[in-house]
Order: structure tokens, then sequence, then C-alpha cells
């Protein structure tokens, strides 16, 4: 055998098959996907300029094509799935329904202080705490959103922080 010989069970690992790659969007039956389409805002295609979490949830919604009723339907779905997740145990799928519904619905405290009590039962102090202090930014008279904000500061090692939260909270 030459050196421009292959053997015949040899793969031509530098002529690799070209492969047709089906679309997403045309492997959906839903219309309007986001799959394979083109983006023409400013910066879209340099990956300088992040989405803000309105335009993700925005892009959801139209997406979804759901109207702010269906939304909330959906966002009640997926927060009452989550609870029973939690009431389980199964904090981790919990936290991601709640996550689905507070993508639908961002300014529901009740979602925020729930995925905070979560968090510190799993040990994430640091995203316990964010997810509180937005309950508490949501709903400022929520006392039990306080008390959460206080438990996630205390874990968090801050005692002083977490006393004014307490106090806030009557």
């Amino acid at each position: 055998m030459t050196g421009n010989q292959k053997k015949e069970d040899e793969v031509d690992l530098e002529k690799p098959e070209q492969e047709q790659q089906t679309p997403l969007a045309s492997l959906s039956h839903f219309k309007n996907l986001p799959f394979d389409q083109e983006d023409d805002r400013p910066g879209a295609d340099d990956n300088t300029q992040p989405k803000t979490q309105q335009t993700q949830n925005d892009t959801v919604r139209k997406t979804l094509a759901l109207d702010d009723d269906d939304t909330a339907k959906l966002a009640e779905a997926f927060h009452s799935q989550g609870n029973k997740l939690a009431e389980d145990g199964r904090y981790r799928e919990a936290l991601g329904k709640w996550e689905a519904a507070l993508t639908l619905m961002p300014e529901r405290a009740v979602l925020h202080e729930q995925k905070a009590q979560v968090l510190l039962e799993i040990g994430e102090s640091w995203n316990a705490l964010k997810a509180a202090n937005r309950a508490t930014e949501l709903e400022p008279s929520w006392a039990e959103a306080w008390i959460t904000l206080g438990r996630a500061q205390l874990n968090f090692g801050e005692p002083d922080s977490a006393m004014e939260s307490f106090d806030r909270e009557h």
C-alpha cells in the first residue's frame, strides 16, 4: 500500500459527511418560534448587548402567543406545581417550576419569597438573599418577606442587617 492509499476500513477524517440539518422552527407546529430567525436589532449579532429580563419575558410571551389571562394561568400552574414539589422535598425541581413562573410573571413577590426559602433550605444563602430582597422590593409591607430576608441575611453572615429586617416585619 502506498502513502496515498487508505485501507478500506479507515475513515477519512478530513472530509466529514455533510449532513443536512433541519431548522428547529420546522420541527414544531407552533408558529413564530425564535429559532432560525434573523435578528436585525443593532448589536444582536455581536453579543455585546445582553437582553434585559423584561425583553426575555416579552419574548417568551410573544413566542407562546399568550395574552395576560393565559400568562397568569400558566404562571399559576407552574407556581402550584412548584409548591407540590417543594412539599415533597424536591427543592431543585420546585425551583425550576418557580423560575418558569417568574419568567412569565416576574413581579410576583410570593414566588421570590418561596424561592428564597427553598434556596435557604439547600444552602444557597447568596441566591436566597437576592430572592428575598426582591420580594421585599415588590411587597414592602409583607411581613413574611421581611422575615425570610432576615433569615437569608443571618445565613449569609449579616446579623445586623437581619435584625433590621426582623424589625421591619412588624
